[in-house]
């Protein structure tokens, strides 16, 4: 087959911009989808981002002239998946004494070591069907061309899938969506044999979305329940989980109420203007209100549950002009603002999910470092308060937290205790600036503070918790008999050594850009879909770059992409968040782009001279597999660290490809864009 102009309408590479884009907008779907209906998928999000990897890149290492039975059947275990979970709704308690998992739900469904591996399983089924499909277009262009339509796909299924996030569109909608794309790539032989499971996936997702009080946010799937037909009082489930209670006023305001306590303990203080971090559907807003607040700025980073709240609650607190609401993450918040505030209040912020792309990182986890309550200090008045409380499950997590504030303000916070493992800290800028019932007494030795490199405040200390090592280590094991099962032939696949080592170090280059991003500019999803479009946009732009050079002299390129990777290395985070917006933005965008537009002008360099551009592009994808796995090494080492491991995956893959990746094949698909070339199997 030819095409006769690089320009020239040709429906192989519509198709193929078509099925990328479905195969991000399913494993995205999937992640936001099985998280909210599998208890505890929300805090590892990345073992579905693990399974699409472990599919795609099968789907891409299978030959062209193998495996067309899994493109007919491809949409059957997506509808056997979400039939299976809608009919045996999971819930799956994760207990472990290495880190805390916010929940206070009964352990339903089959038990954990049946429900994981099927997701995990019937997750890399899924993939390999749409990356095989999407493979096979693959093979019919050139290779720079066909990643470039490939790039183009994914970047149409982020933006396409942020933009429903964006509309707080309900599952059905992306179901609906999903099975269109899959009817189309299926053509006309596979109509009927597609249309049945399709249909029924979307009548469960269907169902799923007209059940009463279910909404969807950008971050949750949110049903409100009243508690009462007389009073008005409501819970809100997040993700399955009891999460908020909206409550009258004067149940808030009862002597003893964890509510009153950061007031009750700063007699002294005016509070006049207040500052609430997690305002929710309103509880603590209405107090402060009520504490005759005169300015209440109320940060909340889920909009859905700030406008249940706006609608439901009896105090009406969003209602009041005093009050101005502020849809953001926190941290964000205290480094954009200069405003001074008489009490602060960090109210209820736990997440019950991750940033997607992140394998542990909490949405509020940049709210509990040591710097963001330096952050919180330093927007105190004079004789200003700041305050925080939770269910904390332990008294190690007290500790951590009132030890931090302890160091920070020079003096032990007032510590409130209540049933449940419940705690209020309240510290003063002075000690006279505070009034104790019970002041703060360590429990033990004082676990070391968590900070913005190590922003895991729910882990007792720096290690990896062995229910991840005995997932990862499953993990890896089912990747390894999954490629021998499929008939991959593996001595094929190690010629592309160096394009699986790049296919590691950027998928953790990928997560520490994410994570930089979620510190400087917020957790929130919108500043997750924009980096994700971001580095989308930096590979397109090497691939546009590497189509219109003849050669491309390596080792100068080389040597830019360890020079961008120091650079991020040595630059702390301290000193970029210490910038004003602008300049912040712009060091953000040089420091994250930079190693992987080079990167991926390397990867585009060595892709074009590829024998098999498919099987090695699959090479790359269980690369960033086991890059996934590697992200877990923050858990020991912080963030920042992952650079190092980052250079010295590109260190070897440039070892490799000194010996293996320059030697161009006689049929080559460095082809001219305008031809197709022939593909060895």
């Amino acid at each position: 087959m030819k095409l006769t102009g690089t320009g020239q309408f040709h429906p192989v590479r519509w198709r193929l911009l078509l099925a990328s884009a479905t195969m991000l907008f399913v494993e995205l779907a999937l992640i936001r989808w099985a998280g909210a209906n599998v208890v505890h998928l929300s805090y590892f999000s990345n073992f579905i981002l693990l399974g699409s990897f472990l599919g795609i890149g099968i789907g891409f290492l299978i030959p062209a002239t193998r495996g067309q039975w899994i493109i007919r059947w491809a949409p059957v275990p997506l509808a056997v998946l979400v039939v299976l979970v809608r009919a045996f709704p999971v819930q799956v308690r994760q207990s472990s004494p290495q880190i805390i998992y916010f929940t206070s739900v009964k352990t339903t469904g089959f038990p954990e070591w049946v429900t994981l591996p099927v997701i995990f399983l019937l997750t890399a089924v899924i993939m390999t069907a749409i990356g095989k499909i999407t493979a096979d277009l693959f093979r019919r262009l050139p290779s720079l061309d066909a990643y470039r339509y490939d790039l183009l796909g994914s970047l149409t299924g982020s933006a396409s899938f942020a933009l429903l996030s964006w509309l707080r569109a309900p599952s059905v909608v992306w179901g609906v969506l999903a099975a269109a794309a899959l009817l189309v790539l299926g053509g006309r032989r596979n109509i009927l044999r597609y249309s049945v499971p399709l249909t029924a996936m979307v009548a469960a997702l269907f169902v799923e979305t007209t059940t009463v009080g279910i909404s969807w946010s950008p971050y949750y799937k949110i049903q409100v329940k009243p508690l009462s037909p007389t009073v008005p009082e409501y819970t809100i489930s997040a993700n399955g989980v009891p999460h908020q209670a909206i409550v009258p006023l004067s149940v808030l305001m009862q002597a003893g109420s964890p509510y009153r306590q950061a007031y009750d303990q700063t007699p002294a203080n005016p509070h006049k203007r207040v500052l609430v971090i997690g305002a929710g559907n309103g509880n603590d807003v209405a107090v402060a209100l009520a504490h005759g607040a005169q300015r209440v700025d109320a940060v909340e980073i889920d909009p859905r549950l700030q406008q249940i709240g706006a609608q439901l609650h009896p105090a009406k607190p969003y209602a009041d002009p005093r009050v101005h609401v502020h849809i953001n993450d926190g941290r964000a918040f205290l480094e954009r603002t200069n405003t001074k505030y008489d009490l602060v209040v960090l109210a209820l912020p736990d997440s019950l999910t991750l940033v997607a792309g992140a394998s542990n990182l909490r949405l509020e986890s940049y709210l509990f470092t040591q710097q963001a309550f330096e952050a919180a200090r330093d927007h105190l008045t004079p004789h200003g308060a700041f305050a925080m409380y939770n269910y904390y499950r332990t008294s190690w997590l007290v500790d951590r937290f009132a030890g931090s504030l302890n160091d920070i303000y020079r003096h032990a916070p007032c510590a409130t205790t209540f049933a449940a493992n419940a705690a209020v800290l309240v510290a003063g800028m002075t000690t006279a600036d505070q009034s104790c019932t019970q002041t703060w007494r360590p429990s033990g030795v004082v676990p070391a503070a968590a900070s913005d490199d190590h922003p895991f405040p729910y882990l007792l200390h720096r290690d990896i918790p062995t229910l991840y090592l005995g997932v990862l280590g499953g993990i890896l094991l089912v990747t390894l008999v999954s490629v021998r099962l499929t008939g991959v032939h593996i001595r094929r696949t190690l010629r592309y050594t160096d394009m699986f080592l790049m296919g590691a170090a950027f998928m953790l280059l990928e997560t520490k850009n994410v994570i930089g991003f979620a510190l400087y500019f917020g957790t929130t999803w919108l500043v997750n879909a924009l980096v994700f479009i971001g580095v989308l946009l930096a590979v397109l732009g090497a691939v546009e770059t590497r189509r219109r050079l003849r050669r491309v002299n390596l080792l100068p390129l080389q040597l830019l992409l360890f020079g961008t990777l120091a650079a991020a290395w040595l630059v702390p985070a301290h000193v970029v968040l210490s910038l004003p917006f602008p300049g912040r933005l712009a060091a953000a965008i040089a420091l994250a782009f930079a190693p992987i537009f080079c990167a991926n002008l390397i990867f585009s360099d060595r892709l074009a001279l590829a024998p098999d551009p498919a099987s090695a592009f699959g090479a790359n994808l269980l690369g960033a597999l086991t890059g996934g796995v590697l992200e877990y090494l923050a858990l020991v080492t912080g963030y920042q660290a992952l650079l190092l491991v980052v250079a010295l995956l590109y260190l070897g893959a440039c070892v490799v490809m000194r010996f293996t990746g320059r030697r161009p094949d006689a049929q080559s698909t460095s082809a001219p864009d305008g031809m197709v070339a022939v593909n060895n199997q």
